[in-house]
């Protein structure tokens, strides 16, 4: 199971399940964590980020403006994980999910998984994944 998948599903006023526009893999080297060397020498960061929201007025019409354009977004995402360096994962977790929220009116609740795949960790792993749901409110 991905990590965007064990939150469950988000739901609109009426109870009905909102639709998902997912973002899997944004990359960028970041100067993010409490070390000076990871703020010095930079790492890379991943992020994954789901969008929940009503796409059927979107699909009825055909129309961009309906929906979130992930294109854009995505450089957007991308920018916040390359620029102003943070101590923790959390807030740039919190970062990434301020600007989807901000992005459009449309999205209702976004998932974000931030990657740190170098971390400092002196033990073998993997990855290290902060998931975060944000709502709107």
């Amino acid at each position: 199971m991905s990590s965007l998948e064990g939150a469950g599903p988000v739901l609109d006023a009426d109870g009905r399940v909102l639709d998902r526009i997912v973002l899997r893999g944004l990359k960028g080297i970041g100067r993010h964590g409490v070390l000076d060397f990871e703020r010095a020498q930079g790492q890379p960061f991943g992020l994954d980020v789901a969008l929940h929201l009503d796409t059927r007025e979107a699909a009825a019409g055909d129309d961009l403006t309906a929906t979130v354009d992930y294109g854009a977004l995505a450089q957007q995402l991308i920018t916040v994980l390359v620029g102003e360096p943070v101590l923790l994962v959390e807030t740039l977790a919190q970062r990434v999910a301020d600007a989807c929220l901000e992005r459009s009116e449309r999205i209702a609740a976004v998932d974000v998984v931030v990657h740190k795949p170098q971390a400092p960790i002196p033990a073998p792993f993997d990855d290290v994944e902060l998931v975060i749901r944000r709502v709107r409110p």
